[in-house]
């Protein structure tokens, strides 16, 4: 791929690289016990880090020193803005929060406290290892740096930071755990497990279905390539050689951007690739005359002035750090060896300041290399083995819910079964089950909040042995060292225990009786006495209780349920009843938003969280909502939060009407209006938002649904029943006293003898 060594390392470099290296993060303490042993352990070691004293630490650590009520020290250091990316100082605070000024000059104890911490700020606090960076001598290091032994670390850790170790003489490592490493390692596993050989390493990268996918821009999920301006990129470019993804991983950054659209041009014949002298064309011929990388620079300096490619390197780091008076000892020498080689004099400078000008972002193409072949990889498994990519990647984000949740959204999309957790088929990883309606992605019990990875690991274990047959025997074969109420409640409320019984608020009820059986169980078997005549007979097992007689809870609530541990509504949506009639309100879903830059929309949603945020002069609120089609954001402006800040807590389907602004790769709505979704029905059609007609299989499936039906009012439908009455269909129009509020209309839904609902 022309890659060159000596932009690693050659000999006239004047310092030493920077290895970074990436592996899978499951192994990378099995690297770093290697690189013990091979280079000896008295030569390896961790390099230190500082946690500094930044301006909230600072005040609490004072208040604390001064003896301060620590709700009252807690409630000035929450004044500091908060800026994890740029946190800003005490004297930018000051400025930025005027209640912090005014508690300072108001409360003499929080001046003191202010000023004496103002004089701390930035002073080392504590010392810790960092994150990656490692070092390997060439003797035992205590030769060369002080080292440090760090109690929570396996092996020493120099007390120099990572800049002065590389002043005392060492090459400084980062050792990185990356996480598509991981992913791509379980992909495979996953894909051969089902029967078929699979080794990414050695795949050709010639693969039409790989290019298709991402010409299609569908690369949520791959490597480097997954945000929506990439995509859109990708969708322009149409990329059909491994080339093209090299070229876009290094494209797509700030400056670099503008020349997408130029290669892409080039690439399709609508403009034709420029080069200011013949003997460029072979360095840029694969770019299209747009030079993006540092190699690139270094060819040009070699065979355009002569340049060794360690003299080269030098000319390349000169350029991309802009220092003037390095510039000009290049540009002299690059001049007079381009001069020497037959080229004119005014073109020599013409060709240096256009190298100067891009080598100021150009990139270095074996880093970029490298991801691009993982970017490969990981869209090669998701053309070609879907399941098993989608597994593998919810598996390395399991403990995210809302990526989980994105990818719930891709995996529909692709007409891929994502399969409830089941306490009988889950794992602790996300898996492909072939089910006898095709293969399926089973959900992770790991990835239900509440349910830990030791905990099911263990319930495997005891599942082992045979599928468990109900809630009791769970909780006598699991024991209470693995199940406790926290656990069950959230395995429940996530619908992993539907296979013994689908009344959730039954199984809910049972709890604390199950956990009392299991202990009485295993009690009475620590304590089983074999009499003299009872020899090969088992202990005698306590007789099993009874679930509770109770109905279950209302759909609504089991979908709450679900999104308090699954962060997402899993088996069906709060909005599902009201579809028909959002659609009717020209209502769009939010996979629509992205198309919709420019425009006023409007929408439907429940509210997942609000963040309310303040200026100097007003105050406004960022809020996500989500539909059945996946979530979204709006912004909520000071004269509508006021009067809307009651619907935004209250948990009601909401509609929003607002403004769609694209800014780079995000979608942001502005609301102008926001009310709930049962008044704005009512008032587009009275009392009554149409008929809703309910398909029965017997007259006892009509007395089941009855106390679902109700005067409702605002927002309801009336309802026409159809069902079989002595040999006949009989169609029976309710009255005013029975209508159907859509929010109940998935509760009719899994009804006994419920056949169909529709709208009319």
């Amino acid at each position: 791929f022309g890659l060159l060594f000596e932009r690693f390392l050659n000999p006239e470099r004047v310092s030493m690289p920077d290895f970074d290296i990436d592996f899978c993060q499951d192994r990378r303490d099995e690297v770093i016990r290697y690189v013990r042993a091979r280079y000896g352990a008295d030569r390896v070691a961790a390099i230190i880090t500082f946690g500094k004293l930044q301006a909230r630490a600072v005040l609490r650590d004072v208040g604390r020193a001064l003896g301060m009520p620590f709700g009252q020290v807690d409630k000035v250091a929450k004044l500091v803005p908060f800026n994890p990316a740029n946190p800003p100082t005490l004297e930018q605070a000051l400025i930025l929060e005027p209640r912090l000024d005014e508690a300072r000059r108001e409360d003499e104890q929080v001046g003191q406290l202010i000023e004496i911490a103002k004089q701390l700020e930035g002073l080392p606090r504590h010392a810790s290892t960092h994150a990656a960076g490692v070092v390997i001598g060439d003797r035992p290091l205590d030769e060369l740096v002080p080292l440090y032994r760090d109690p929570r670390a396996a092996m020493p850790v120099t007390q120099f930071n990572m800049k002065d170790v590389e002043n005392a003489g060492l090459v400084k490592f980062d050792f990185l755990g990356l996480t598509t490493l991981t992913m791509l390692t379980l992909g495979e596993q996953l894909v051969r497990a089902r029967g078929t050989a699979l080794e990414l390493a050695k795949l050709p990268l010639d693969d039409q279905p790989t290019y298709e996918l991402l010409g299609r821009g569908e690369s949520a999920g791959v490597f480097q390539l997954e945000s929506s301006g990439m995509r859109d990129a990708l969708r322009k470019l149409q990329p059909d050689c491994f080339e093209d993804i090299i070229a876009m991983v290094s494209l797509y950054r700030p400056g670099p951007m503008d020349n997408i659209p130029r290669y892409i041009n080039c690439k399709h014949g609508i403009e034709q690739p420029e080069y200011l002298h013949p003997l460029l064309e072979p360095i840029l011929k694969e770019t299209y005359g747009v030079i993006i990388y540092q190699e690139q620079v270094m060819q040009i300096a070699q065979e355009l002035a002569g340049y060794s490619l360690g003299g080269a390197d030098l000319l390349r780091r000169a350029m991309g750090k802009k220092i003037k008076a390095e510039m000009d000892a290049q540009r002299q020498v690059f001049i007079d060896g381009a001069t020497q080689r037959g080229i004119a004099k005014k073109l020599a400078t013409t060709i240096f300041e256009q190298v100067a000008k891009f080598a100021s972002y150009g990139f270095n193409k074996s880093h970029a290399a490298a991801y691009a072949l993982l970017a490969y990889h990981t869209a090669y498994l998701r053309a070609n083995h879907p399941l098993e990519f989608f597994a593998a990647s919810m598996t390395m984000d399991r403990g995210n819910q809302d990526k989980l949740n994105l990818f719930r959204q891709e995996i529909q999309k692709a007409g891929i079964r994502l399969l409830p957790p089941d306490i009988n088929h889950s794992e602790a990883r996300f898996t492909v089950e072939d089910t006898a309606e095709g293969a399926g992605i089973r959900y992770a019990l790991a990835a239900i909040k509440g349910v830990g990875v030791h905990a099911v690991e263990a319930l495997v274990e005891a599942r082992s042995s045979g599928p468990f047959i109900d809630l009791f025997d769970l909780a006598q074969r699991a024991g209470s060292g693995v199940l406790n109420r926290r656990l069950l409640e959230a395995l429940i409320k996530a619908g992993a225990l539907d296979g013994f019984d689908g009344n959730r608020q039954r199984l809910l009820g049972a709890i604390d009786l199950a956990l009392r059986y299991g202990a009485a169980q295993a009690e009475q078997a620590a304590s089983e006495q074999v009499s003299l005549f009872g020899a090969g007979l088992g202990p005698a097992s306590l007789p099993k209780p009874k679930l509770p007689e109770v109905p279950d809870r209302p759909v609504l609530d089991r979908l709450q349920d679900e999104f308090s541990v699954l962060g997402f509504y899993f088996s069906a949506h709060p909005l599902d009843g009201y579809r028909a009639s959002l659609v009717r309100m020209g209502v769009i879903g939010a996979s629509q938003l992205a198309s919709c830059g420019g425009q006023r929309v409007r929408l439907a949603g429940i509210v997942l969280a609000k963040q309310e945020r303040s200026t100097a002069r007003s105050r406004f609120a960022f809020v996500q909502l989500s539909d059945p089609e996946g979530s979204y954001e709006i912004t909520v402006f000071s004269e509508l939060l006021g009067r809307c800040r009651e619907l935004l807590d209250g948990g009601r389907p909401l509609l929003v009407e607002g403004d769609v602004r694209l800014d780079g790769d995000l979608v942001k709505v502005i609301a102008t209006d926001l009310q709930a979704v049962d008044d704005a029905l009512a008032k587009k059609g009275g009392r009554s938002v149409g008929r809703v007609e309910i398909r029965l299989s017997d007259a006892a499936a009509a007395k089941a649904i009855h106390p679902l039906l109700g005067p409702h009012g605002d927002g309801s439908a009336t309802v026409r029943l159809i069902l079989p009455l002595d040999g006949r269909e009989v169609t029976i129009e309710l009255g005013a006293r029975h209508r159907l509020a859509l929010a109940h209309r998935i509760d009719i839904e899994r009804q006994a003898g419920v056949l169909a609902v529709a709208d009319r």
